[in-house]
C-alpha cells in the first residue's frame, strides 16, 4: 500500500522557505497542485518531493504559458502555433488599439454609438465584390449564424463528399443540426451530381450548402456540381446558396508559389447568396470569420440574436482591419503567410546551410513545406531543411521547444529537422545561437 503520510499538508508547504518570495495566492496554489501531483506519484509507486514540485509550479504560475515561438516545423499555418503570423504593421496597429481606449463602436462625426462592423465592411466588400459583409469570431460561427438566420427549421442540402470534420472533432453536419436545420445528404463521397440535388430540393429546402474540402483531398474518380449550377438550381426554387469557402483566399496563389486556390471573389462572382471564410488561413489575418454576400441576406444575419453571441472583439477587428488595409493598398506581400509562400528557394537553402554550419552530423536536404491550417490539402512548397543526428532526437527537440523562446521543429527517421522557410532574420540568429549552445 502507498504511504501517503510523508506528504506535507498544503498550508505547511505553502510556508516553505523556498516559496517565501512568491505572492500568497501563488504559494497556496503551487502547494495545492504539488501535493496532488506528489500523491499521484506515490500512488503509482514512485518517489516524489512535494517541495521541488511546489517550486516548479510557483515558477510556472509567475510566468506565461502563452508565449511567442519560432516556427521551424515545416508548416506555414501551424494550427498549434496560432496559424497565420501577423504582419509588422498589423501588430503596430493592434498594439496602438490595445494600449488605450478605441472607437470600436463610436461615431466620431455624430458623437453617437457606431457599428463595429464598419471598420472592415467596406474593405471586405471592395475586395470580394459582395454587396455587404460582416465579421464574427470564426468561420464555424459564421456557418452556424448564417444557417440559423436564413434556414432554421428547414432542410439544408449538403453533398456527402463535403461533410468536413474541422479542428477539434467538430463536424459540419453537427453544425448544421445545431442551427435548427434538417440535414439532407446527397450524392456519394467521391461523386455528387447536379441531379442528386435536383431530386431533393423542394419547397421545404431552406438552403443549399457547399463546403470547400479545405483539410482533405479526394482524387481520382470524382465530381461535384459547379457553384454556378447550384446557384441556378437555387434560383429556380428561391433557395439561397451558402458557400463555406473556408480559406479566405483573396489572391491568385499561383503568384506565390502554389497552385491557384478558390477565392472568396470566386464565390461571389459565381452567384453565392452568402460566402463564409476564415480570416486566419490564406488571408493571413487574425482568427475570425467573414460573412459576405447579398445585402438582404447579410441584413437578416446581422439582425439575428445569435449575432451578438458570436460578435468579434475589438482586438481581432483591429488586426483584421490592418491586414485588409494591406490588400487594399497592394501591400499583401508584407503578410507573412504570403511572404513565406513566395520566399525564393535559394534564400531558404542559404539559411539552411548557415544553420548546418553550427551542428555536427548535419545534412541539408530538399523537402516540402506544408501550407497547413486546413488551407490547401495536398499542396506544398519546395524547401531546404536542416537535419541532424543525435543520440536522442527526442531530448534535443524537447530542449529546443522548452528554451526561451521555444523553437519548434520536427522529428523524422531519428533526426531533428528545422525548416527555415518561416524564419525572420532575428529568429535565424536566435536559432543559430541555440544550435551552438546545444553542442550537438
Amino acid at each position: 500500500m502507498p504511504d501517503f503520510r510523508s506528504l506535507p499538508k498544503v498550508d505547511a508547504l505553502s510556508r516553505d522557505e523556498r516559496l517565501r518570495h512568491y505572492p500568497e495566492r501563488v504559494r497556496v496554489q503551487a502547494a495545492r497542485v504539488a501535493v496532488e501531483r506528489a500523491r499521484l506519484e506515490v500512488g503509482a509507486g514512485r518517489a516524489a518531493r512535494a517541495e521541488d514540485l511546489a517550486v516548479s509550479e510557483a515558477e510556472a504560475l509567475m510566468g506565461f504559458s502563452m508565449q511567442s515561438a519560432i516556427n521551424a516545423s515545416g508548416v506555414i499555418l501551424h494550427t498549434g502555433l496560432g496559424r497565420a503570423r501577423l504582419a509588422p504593421s498589423v501588430v503596430e496597429h493592434l498594439t496602438a488599439v490595445a494600449s488605450g481606449h478605441s472607437v470600436v463602436e463610436y461615431d466620431l462625426q455624430s458623437g453617437a454609438r457606431g457599428d463595429r462592423q464598419e471598420h472592415v465592411r467596406a474593405m471586405l466588400c471592395a475586395l470580394t465584390g459582395a454587396e455587404d459583409a460582416m465579421v464574427v469570431n470564426n468561420a464555424a460561427a459564421g456557418v452556424l449564424l448564417t444557417l440559423t438566420a436564413l434556414a432554421r427549421g428547414a432542410d439544408v442540402v449538403l453533398s456527402r463528399g463535403q461533410m468536413v470534420e474541422i479542428g477539434g472533432s467538430f463536424r459540419i453536419p453537427d453544425v448544421v443540426r445545431q442551427s435548427g436545420c434538417s440535414l439532407v445528404e446527397v450524392g456519394c463521397t467521391n461523386k455528387t451530381r447536379l441531379s442528386d440535388y435536383e431530386e431533393v430540393v423542394d419547397f421545404d429546402t431552406g438552403a443549399i450548402l457547399r463546403c470547400h474540402t479545405s483539410n482533405f483531398k479526394i482524387i481520382g474518380f470524382t465530381s461535384q456540381p459547379t457553384l454556378e449550377e447550384l446557384v441556378q438550381l437555387g434560383s429556380e426554387w428561391h433557395v439561397p446558396v451558402i458557400d463555406d469557402q473556408g480559406t479566405g483566399c483573396l489572391v491568385d496563389t499561383a503568384r506565390y508559389g502554389i497552385a491557384s486556390q478558390p477565392t472568396v471573389q470566386d464565390s461571389i462572382s459565381g452567384g453565392a447568396t452568402v460566402a463564409i471564410a476564415s480570416c486566419d488561413k490564406l488571408l493571413g489575418g487574425p482568427q475570425a470569420g467573414m460573412i459576405v454576400g447579398s445585402a438582404s441576406a447579410i441584413a437578416d444575419i446581422k439582425r439575428h440574436p445569435l449575432a451578438r453571441a458570436v460578435r468579434v472583439d475589438k482586438l481581432t477587428l483591429a488586426a483584421l482591419e490592418a491586414t485588409l488595409k494591406l490588400y487594399v493598398q497592394g501591400r499583401e506581400r508584407e503578410i507573412p503567410t504570403l511572404k513565406y509562400l513566395s520566399r525564393p528557394i535559394e534564400e531558404v537553402r542559404q539559411l539552411a546551410e548557415r544553420m548546418a554550419a553550427c551542428v555536427r552530423n548535419s545534412v541539408v536536404e530538399e523537402g516540402e513545406t506544408e501550407i497547413g491550417g486546413g488551407s490547401a490539402p495536398g499542396t506544398s512548397v519546395a524547401t531546404y531543411r536542416l537535419g541532424f543526428s543525435t543520440e536522442n532526437a527526442d531530448d534535443v527537440a524537447r530542449a529546443l521547444r522548452t528554451g526561451d523562446p521555444p523553437i519548434v521543429g520536427r522529428i523524422e527517421s531519428g533526426r531533428v529537422w528545422l525548416d527555415p522557410r518561416t524564419l525572420e532574420d532575428n529568429e535565424v540568429e536566435i536559432v543559430l545561437c541555440r544550435l551552438k549552445s546545444l553542442n550537438c
